[in-house]
This record gives structure tokens, C-alpha cells and sequence, in this order.
């Protein structure tokens, strides 16, 4: 009897070949077949209107063009995951700046650091076992992120100081196409893409306050986001504006060297003892030298890393609204500021706040208060009127006069896009403003918004719970996604995009989550764009867990699809019949098979997703 190999070739037979031989009683896929084109039958059977593909195969992929915009930590990690998880991905991702890591490349300003502990505010799969403080500077987590684009090759991805201009989604081609401006030679380009993810973080565009006169000073003038590295304060009369967390750090700095220093605020806010326990302090905390000897063991730096890690998955009670934590959290809060500044006390007169810890992002801003108890630092609560060529001008016709000013104002707080996103006759620049379409940023559980098809939002709207941590959320999202994409390039799907009653059902089920936590008392913060009373879009409606569950897979149903081909049947990616991997004669067809005795968790058993018949090859012996 013939072998199967004489049958069908030599083990050296080329797949394209194989497929040909396979399929051979398919009509060819250039022929332009009638409807009934197949084998002759010795009986009667039904007749299909569907033209088979005969050199498909079912596990083959379509190439995706997928661009993503900003290259902060979320940028990175699209950069490290998505080549990982998605088969055949053509990866393009567009930096405005000179190099990678974001707000922690852009911010410079004396004292930025993080306020979450240095070993929780990182990578889960490739951390860093030896950071030298507690909290880490901007500058080493800085160097931490692009030390991981290094290591992952992300570089190779990267088009840095090219800044995205415009986003305009074409319906005849399925197809966004992005205005792309060089930065290194000024030039305009526009490039089309399957899939844009925007990436573009929280405090992505830091603007000067819109003051009267405000162009007329004639002094140093500077945002924190925008940090002159050669100001020197020392002996000069300083001004900063805002309280946010770039201005209680960046005060007491200042303080130590500049000859006076007045912080003028709007708000009250509350100066935090810590995010979850991790106690900061204004001087460096760095680790003993033989504790980060003793993290080069794998076991004793995973106890060290999830016991520090826990603390920030169980700290979500303290945001519901009446909580035994939370009310426990504003007596802590007081009896601290209390000691704090204990030197000058008037200092809290109409400081503490009245709305709710956690309604604002909480600041541990540790030497703040007590930097403004010292003789050379002044707190002025009064109302900024103008800028003059010399100072400020306050409500209550007091000039102050500087040598320097310094704006700690923030950022966009909104999440609107920098620039234009305009599909289907609505653009996201102006729909999701206050007074726009939406009002709001409007989207399906924070990952993609209706009426925009091949669209995505990482580390934006909803993205993260009141708990666990960033990195941790934006890894699980770009899985999230990951799964989408594969599903549309292997099934024979054009664009996917949310369904309207499907947002509309998320909005309302955060317009009945939201008003049971403190976010929804009466301040201006960045979760509800700075606007008292506007719907809550910053945090996830739940905890870091909870969300963690709702995108561990996509809710297929909430999705409407455009299909490749003009026979619109959703099965038509089935092909030929037969899968890629079986016209290979050296791909392992029976991967699923263990040898006997190996520990295996049944839970995982036939559950990954890239270990199918035939997609590795047969292991020599």
C-alpha cells in the first residue's frame, strides 16, 4: 500500500503546495465560480450561495496594522504584549517626545517622585528587584521603563518625536487614517491603520493658566511639566500655583533654597499620611543595603513584592461613601495636618476640606505643611485677579512680586483627546467636552466608544479601580485587546465596534455605583473633570479585582461587526476545510499530549490559546 507520503508528497512538499493538493476539489479561488461550483454528486444535496476560499485555512491570520499613540508606561507595555499575543500584528507606535516613559521623562521638577512604593508601581512580568528608595525618583522610574523598552526590543516599534495630529476614520476602506507630524524635520504624513489604540495617558497636555495679563510678566515663568533644569532659586522670590500633587511636592523643595516662596491655591485639599500603610517622609527612604541583597533570592523578594503588593488590592472600602475606613480616614487626616503644622496653625484655616477623602486624589505630601510654617514661605488662599509685568495681583488688591513663577496647574484632567478623533460625523475632541455631544467621555466599560470602529483607549476613561495598581491594569487591558484582535484577524472580521445600548447600559450602571462612594462629593478633581457634579469617568465603577473580572474576556454580544467579503456569512473564515498546521509535516499535531506523571493543572488543560494541533513543531528526540 501506498504511504501517506507518496500519496501527498515528500515531507519536503511546500505548504502552498500541499493546501493546493488538499483542496483540490474546491474550485480555484481566482476562478470566478457559480454558486453551485463543487463536485459532481451521485445524489441530490443542497446548494450552497457560499464560495469556498480553497487556499484559506482556518488558522491562518490577516496582517493588522495597528498603531499606537504615546510611549508612557501603557505605550511600553502595548509594546512588550501585543507582538507576544497577537500573530502577525505590524505594531507602529508614534511618541511625541525624544524617548519613552512619559509624564516620568517630561516631569522634572525638584522633588517629583512616586507616591506609590517603588516595587508595587511596576511591571508584573519583568520587575526590577534593586530600586534604590522606597519611592522612587522620577528620574530612576524614569530609567526603569526605558530599561524594559530595551530589554523587550520596543524600540524597534517606536517612531519617537512623531506627534499624531488628527485621527479620521474612512468607511470605504475600514481603514483610520492618522496625520502624522515629524517633529525631526518638520514634515506631514498620513498613515493608514486596521486598529488605533490611544495611549496618551492622563496628563498628556500641561498648559499655562488662562490669567489675565499672564503675558505680560516679565519674569521666569514655567509650568512644572516644562521644568527649566538651569533655574537656579536660590536667593530669589518665588511664586507657585495649585496644590495638586506637582505643587505639595515641589513647594518645600523650593523652600529650602529660594530666599521666599508663596503658594497660592483654590481648593482645599488633604494632605495624606500614605496611599495604603507605606508611610513618606520628605526625606529619602532608601533600602538597607542587605535587604536588596536579600531580593536576589526569587522567593524572598516574591514574599517581599505580594506583601506589599496586597495592600493596594484591600484598600477599595476606604472609598465608599460612610465607611467605618473612610470617616476613620478624615479623623487620621485631620489629627496629621493638626501636627504638621503645628508652628503656625492658622495655616488650616479653610485648608481642610469639607468633601470626603478620596474625593480628590489623595497627596501624602510629606514637608509640605511644615515648609510653610518656616519664616521664608507664605500660604495665600485669596483668589488670583491678573498678572502683572512684576507679579500677581490677588481679589483683595494685593501685589505680590516674584523673580520667578511657577504653575503646578495640571494637565488636561478631562481624558478629551489633545486632537481631532472624527468618525462617522462626530469628532471625540468636541462630543466628550462639557458642552459637547456627550458632555463626557462616553465609551463601552472604558476600552472603546460607539460609532468608532477599530478604536481603543488605554490607561483612559474607567481604566483603573480605586485599588490594586496602574501597571498591573494596563497589562490586563492590553490582553483584553489582544483577544479582540486575534479573533478579528482570524475570522474574517473588517471592524468591530461597541453596540450603543451596550455603553448606554454601562453609564447608567456607574450612575448608580458611583453615588454610593466618596468620589461624588462636592470637589473638583481629576475623575470628574475638574467639574463638581459630573459624571465620574477617571476610575473604574468597582475595585481593581472587580474590573480585572469583567475584561478577563470580551463580552462578544456587546460588539456589531463588518465582515471581509461580499457573501457577508460570519463562517466564510472556515476556508478550505483544513487548518495551516496539517500541511506541515513537522508541526506537532498532538501537542496536547504530556508524558505520564507530569504534573498538570486541570484547570489549564486545553485552555491556551496558542497551543492548538499543528501550531509548533514536532520536538526532535
Amino acid at each position: 500500500m501506498a504511504s501517506r507520503a507518496d500519496k501527498i508528497g515528500t515531507t519536503l512538499t511546500p505548504p502552498a503546495q500541499r493546501v493546493a493538493q488538499l483542496s483540490a476539489h474546491l474550485a480555484p479561488a481566482s476562478e470566478p465560480a457559480p454558486v453551485n461550483s463543487r463536485p459532481v454528486l451521485p445524489v441530490s444535496y443542497p446548494v450552497s450561495k457560499l464560495k469556498l476560499d480553497a487556499n484559506h485555512c482556518i488558522d491562518d491570520v490577516r496582517e493588522l496594522k495597528v498603531a499606537v499613540v504615546g510611549a508612557g508606561l501603557s505605550g511600553i507595555n502595548a509594546g512588550i504584549l501585543l507582538p507576544a499575543k497577537v500573530p502577525g500584528i505590524q505594531l507602529t507606535i508614534f511618541e511625541k517626545n525624544a524617548d519613552v516613559s512619559g509624564t516620568w521623562l517630561e516631569n522634572s521638577y525638584p522633588g517629583v517622585r512616586c507616591d506609590i512604593p517603588s516595587h508595587v508601581y511596576q511591571s508584573t512580568f519583568s520587575p526590577n528587584t534593586q530600586w534604590s528608595e522606597q519611592f522612587a525618583k522620577g528620574s530612576e522610574i524614569r530609567d526603569y521603563w526605558q530599561s524594559r523598552a530595551k530589554k523587550h526590543d520596543v524600540y524597534r516599534y517606536l517612531k519617537l518625536r512623531h506627534r499624531v495630529d488628527d485621527a479620521e476614520w474612512d468607511d470605504n476602506e475600514s481603514k483610520w487614517n492618522l496625520k502624522v507630524h515629524n517633529l525631526n524635520d518638520g514634515t506631514n504624513s498620513v498613515d493608514k491603520f486596521d486598529f488605533v489604540i490611544f495611549a496618551i495617558g492622563r496628563f498628556n497636555a500641561w498648559k499655562l493658566p488662562d490669567y489675565p495679563g499672564i503675558n505680560d510678566y516679565r519674569g521666569h515663568l514655567r509650568h512644572t511639566s516644562n521644568w527649566d533644569p538651569n533655574f537656579d532659586p536660590a536667593g530669589k522670590k518665588v511664586a507657585v500655583i495649585g496644590n495638586g500633587a506637582s505643587g505639595i511636592q515641589v513647594v518645600p523643595h523650593l523652600q529650602l533654597t529660594a530666599k521666599h516662596v508663596t503658594h497660592f491655591i483654590r481648593n482645599p485639599t488633604w494632605i495624606a499620611t500614605s496611599w495604603a500603610g507605606d508611610e513618606r517622609t520628605f526625606a529619602p527612604q532608601p533600602f538597607p543595603e542587605d535587604q536588596r541583597e536579600s531580593f536576589n533570592d526569587p522567593k524572598t523578594y516574591l514574599e517581599f513584592r505580594k506583601a506589599e503588593e496586597d495592600k493596594y488590592w484591600r484598600r477599595f472600602r476606604a472609598m465608599i461613601r460612610g465607611s467605618d475606613e473612610n470617616e476613620g480616614m478624615r479623623e487620621q487626616f485631620i489629627d496629621v495636618m493638626k501636627k504638621r503644622a503645628a508652628k503656625k496653625p492658622e495655616l488650616l484655616n479653610g485648608l481642610i476640606p469639607d468633601f470626603a477623602p478620596h474625593c480628590r486624589r489623595l497627596t501624602p505630601g510629606p514637608g509640605y505643611l511644615e515648609s510653610l510654617t518656616e519664616d521664608n514661605a507664605e500660604l495665600v488662599k485669596t483668589p488670583i485677579k491678573r498678572f502683572t509685568p512684576t507679579g500677581i495681583e490677588t481679589t483683595d488688591g494685593v501685589h505680590h512680586e516674584f523673580d520667578a513663577i511657577f504653575c503646578a496647574t495640571g494637565a488636561n484632567t478631562d481624558l478629551v483627546p489633545p486632537f481631532s478623533v472624527k468618525a462617522r460625523g462626530v469628532d471625540l475632541k468636541e462630543a466628550w467636552k462639557p458642552d459637547g455631544k456627550f458632555g463626557f467621555p462616553y465609551t463601552y466599560l472604558g476600552v472603546a466608544t460607539p460609532g468608532f470602529p477599530n478604536l481603543f483607549f488605554l490607561a483612559g476613561p474607567h481604566a483603573t479601580g480605586a485599588s490594586g495598581t496602574v501597571p498591573f491594569a494596563v497589562e490586563t487591558t492590553l490582553t483584553f485587546y489582544a483577544k479582540i484582535l486575534r479573533k478579528v484577524s482570524s475570522q474574517g472580521i473588517k471592524s468591530i465596534t461597541p453596540r450603543k445600548d451596550a455603553a448606554d447600559d454601562f453609564v447608567e450602571y456607574c450612575d448608580a455605583f458611583f453615588p454610593t462612594t466618596a468620589l461624588t462629593d462636592n470637589c473638583s478633581s481629576w475623575n470628574n473633570g475638574g467639574i463638581p457634579g459630573s459624571r465620574i469617568h477617571g476610575l473604574w465603577p468597582g475595585s481593581a479585582a472587580h474590573v480585572t473580572i469583567v475584561k478577563s474576556n470580551p463580552r462578544w454580544e456587546d460588539w456589531d461587526y463588518e465582515r471581509i467579503g461580499k457573501s457577508g456569512n460570519r463562517f466564510a473564515y472556515f476556508g478550505n476545510g483544513w487548518t495551516r498546521g496539517e500541511t506541515h509535516e513537522d508541526s506537532d499535531l498532538t501537542s496536547y499530549l504530556k508524558a505520564p506523571g507530569s504534573e498538570v493543572d486541570l484547570k489549564d488543560v486545553h485552555e491556551s490559546w496558542w497551543d492548538i494541533p499543528g501550531a509548533t513543531k514536532k520536538q526532535l528526540s
